[in-house]
């Protein structure tokens, strides 16, 4: 059985939140320990916006139940229009989150039967000290950077695996193949984009928001070489085009990591669609299949790297924004 860190943080806060309100001799203690669970999510940003809808509900709650049971008395269909009431407002006002955390403040009012300021006190407290352990407790979460970057070296491991893969089946097509690499990628890059999210949401997005960036584009890019995996099979191994398609994908799987080399493939493309124009047209119906899924072949891999190319452009500019904004801040211009 493992025990996860959010395990470890809801545990400590949990104990925590009950031992503080325990301490202050609060009515209902456990219930802070109650909300405290309630309130620690997956993220900085999901445990924040929780914390406001659970406040803004318990406010209005505690609002509804006065007047209400003031007015119509401590019944269970009094109970029954105030949650009529609550539900839709704390939906109107985006705060859908808290509605259970103010059922049990509503409860706490409901069970002693009376409204006082020490009773309102006593709630107020709880919420506090429940939310307040909550968003202390996630005040730290660990980064999943070095997760990220395994999965990005496990992707580019498969990329070069597929584009050599290929490479091999223009050379032989009696070459065997599970490809299994493509559906692994498939599930690598589902897992890597819902982590490099949920990274965004915990550290500063302009410094996280990198992997996301980069995975995104390697899903673009896989898609492309799922593609092409029809139009290679279609190219007679024989003839020259193939062997030089073939020794291409060799020199692009050597190539597969973070950096920019999309450039210089971009320009040795342009090289063989130039060479192939300059050839001999073709004489048979199969020659003619082969050159066209050879040209078909050039513009997926064009896409396929200028997809790169741009990534990595960006990247540049944005780390180039930042540095004069960092300059122009030190400089006083800011």
């Amino acid at each position: 059985m493992k025990i996860g860190y959010r395990t470890v943080k809801t545990a400590i806060g949990t104990g925590l939140s009950l031992a503080i309100a325990q301490w202050l001799g609060l009515q209902f203690y456990s219930s802070a320990a109650v909300i405290t669970i309630l309130c620690i999510k997956t993220t900085k940003k999901k445990s924040y916006q929780t914390a406001w809808e659970r406040v803004l509900a318990c406010v209005l709650g505690l609002v509804l139940a006065i007047l209400v049971f003031e007015l119509l008395g401590y019944h269970a269909w009094g109970l029954t229009i105030l949650m009529l009431l609550l539900i839709p407002l704390c939906v109107k006002l985006k705060a859908t989150d808290g509605i259970t955390t103010a059922t049990v403040v509503i409860l706490h009012l409901y069970i002693l039967k009376e409204v006082s300021l020490p009773i309102v006190i006593n709630e107020g407290l709880l919420i506090v000290i429940g939310i307040g352990m909550a968003v202390l407790a996630n005040m730290h979460m660990p980064s999943s950077e070095k997760k990220l970057k395994e999965i990005q070296q496990q992707i580019e491991a498969n990329f070069k695996a597929i584009l050599r893969e290929l490479a091999a089946y223009l050379r032989d097509k009696d070459q065997q193949w599970d490809g299994k690499e493509i559906t692994e990628t498939a599930r690598l890059l589902k897992e890597a984009k819902a982590l490099a999210l949920r990274d965004i949401e915990n550290v500063a997005p302009y410094d996280c928001a990198y992997y996301y960036r980069y995975f995104e584009m390697r899903e673009r890019q896989f898609e492309i070489l799922e593609r092409i995996a029809p139009s290679v099979s279609s190219l007679d191994h024989c003839c020259q085009e193939s062997l030089i398609v073939g020794e291409f994908l060799d020199r692009l799987a050597g190539a597969v990591h973070p950096g920019n080399t999309a450039s210089h493939y971009l320009e040795e493309l342009e090289q063989i669609s130039r060479r192939f124009k300059e050839s001999a047209l073709p004489q048979t119906l199969e020659e003619f299949e082969t050159r066209a899924a050879v040209y078909h072949f050039i513009g997926e891999m064009k896409r396929y790297l200028k997809i790169k190319r741009d990534l990595w452009i960006k990247q540049k500019q944005k780390e180039e924004t930042k540095k004069n904004k960092f300059n122009w801040k030190k400089e006083g211009c800011l």
